[in-house]
């Protein structure tokens, strides 16, 4: 963990929330990172999430689950985080609905590249989503969150944050979850509001 590395990217992103990828770091690594000003973690993985989570339980920690969240297992996650960063689904909306205390933060996942590994809602059915959404008063989708594709030249990767940041606007969203380590830049320049963070900040 280089310190004076995560001071410098600190200070580059100074307005711009960073969410630390918890999956590259232990409790302890993350109570080292809290120390230094970082209060927003996000997990991936739900078993590793929970260890974390109880580990942590006393710390002051925004947690943010940043992966796929699977209907079958959400939850045990629900009620413990504070931003879902992957909302793809009405079902997930239902579960989240049904079964959380006060109104979940989260951004819709969109699919915005032309692979068919991702998840997210297509562009095309966004409009639907997000209308439908109205009717799950727990649900509070504060705005979107797109991933680039790693084999993606970086005009590329431009032109799909930029199509996230025209959604967000024609939708009437603020916030933009988009940018990891090796094009947060890219997603800057675009309009992100929040990061997602692991090597860089972590190795």
């Amino acid at each position: 963990m280089n310190i004076e590395r995560i001071r410098e990217i600190q200070k580059e992103l100074d307005g711009i929330r960073i969410v630390v990828a918890s999956k590259y770091v232990s409790s302890q690594e993350i109570e080292k990172l809290e120390k230094l000003g970082i209060k927003d973690f996000g997990e991936n993985r739900i078993d590793a999430f929970l260890e974390k989570y109880e580990a942590l339980k006393e710390h002051i920690i925004t947690w943010h689950f940043i992966g796929h969240l699977q209907t079958t297992r959400a939850k045990k996650v629900i009620n413990k985080i504070e931003y879902l960063h992957s909302l793809d689904s009405l079902d997930l909306a239902k579960i989240i609905e049904n079964r959380r205390e006060k109104p979940l933060k989260c951004f819709v996942e969109i699919h915005g590249t032309s692979s068919t590994t991702k998840d997210g809602v297509s562009i095309d059915k966004l409009e639907e989503f997000l209308n439908a959404l109205k009717g799950y008063p727990k649900v509070e989708v504060i705005g979107l969150m797109v991933m680039s594709d790693k084999d993606q030249s970086d005009e590329e990767k431009l032109e799909v944050f930029k199509n996230a940041k025209n959604l967000s606007k024609k939708y009437g969203l603020k916030e933009l979850s988009m940018g990891m380590s090796d094009d947060y830049k890219l997603a800057i320049q675009a309009g992100s509001t929040c990061v997602r963070l692991g090597r860089i900040i972590c190795f």
